[in-house]
């Protein structure tokens, strides 16, 4: 018996490769594929079989409503522009370059020089250009809001007093929308921010610091939620072995309240996507 069942746990890894993939098991992989790969591939195909077979029933003032092959056509063009535009500024360069050698071999000073180098190509973005420059922007006032938001979020949770201090301006700011903050920010940052030379463009900064400002208030909430809840057994124990505030906050506070910060986070990305 045992001979037996040493030679089961010898056999070669093709054989024992054969005997996992084979009977139930075989089934198990076969509808874990299906599930996690298939259904989503056929859901999509039906959705864009019905959304191709509604847009050809719809007219509208401007014309038929697009379907899944025209917008991809306008796709290929859009994705065509992008790479002409980079064409032209691959170009650009290649000429300025041609003139920085010329300058050099010509002995013209330093000054020349660096002027010719410092200028860019001005040619207007494309629409991928755009959508990365969005998705950067929504990035960047994600990180801010969220490293303002959590603290703040855990000093409000620990301490019922500065809840009680921070909760109106939370309720007055939270239901405010986007487009209420665009303009104010806008007057904002044009005054404060005059600079001969800016690091940052004021379109990206207007942008950003209205994102930071949509995603701080869901995720303040979420994260004081997060942290009053947290089980008064743990907090007892903190007490018990003296645990400073710092190391309270890190090895209790926080892992116990992230699944209410990333609810707040997630919040927050579901309203910007809308």
């Amino acid at each position: 018996m045992n001979w037996i069942q040493n030679k089961s746990v010898d056999l070669p890894l093709r054989d024992r490769f054969l005997n996992y993939m084979s009977g139930d098991q075989l089934v198990k992989q076969l509808q874990g594929v299906i599930n996690a790969v298939m259904i989503p591939i056929i859901a999509l195909g039906i959705f864009l079989v019905l959304w191709s077979a509604g847009a050809k029933n719809v007219q509208t003032s401007l014309g038929q409503l697009p379907g899944p092959d025209k917008v991809w056509e306008q796709v290929q063009t859009l994705y065509g522009e992008h790479q002409e535009a980079r064409s032209k500024e691959q170009a650009f360069y290649d000429r300025m370059q041609i003139r920085v050698d010329k300058a050099i071999a010509a002995g013209k000073p330093q000054e020349r020089i660096d002027k010719i180098k410092s200028r860019r190509y001005t040619g207007s973005p494309t629409f991928i250009d755009q959508i990365i420059t969005s998705l950067i922007t929504v990035a960047t006032g994600f990180l801010i809001g969220s490293m303002i938001a959590i603290p703040i979020g855990i000093i409000c949770g620990m301490s019922p007093t500065i809840y009680r201090a921070f909760n109106p301006i939370i309720q007055i700011f939270r239901p405010v929308s986007p487009l209420a903050w665009l303009p104010l920010v806008t007057m904002v940052v044009s005054a404060v921010y005059v600079s001969q030379d800016p690091m940052f463009d004021k379109s990206f900064l207007n942008s950003a610091i209205t994102v930071t400002l949509c995603c701080l208030w869901p995720t303040v909430i979420n994260t004081t939620v997060g942290v009053s809840g947290v089980d008064k057994d743990l907090i007892n124990v903190s007490r018990v072995l003296r645990l400073n505030w710092v190391t309270k906050t890190i090895k209790i506070i926080l892992p116990a309240s992230v699944p209410m910060i990333f609810t707040g986070l997630r919040l927050f990305c579901q309203g910007s996507g809308k």
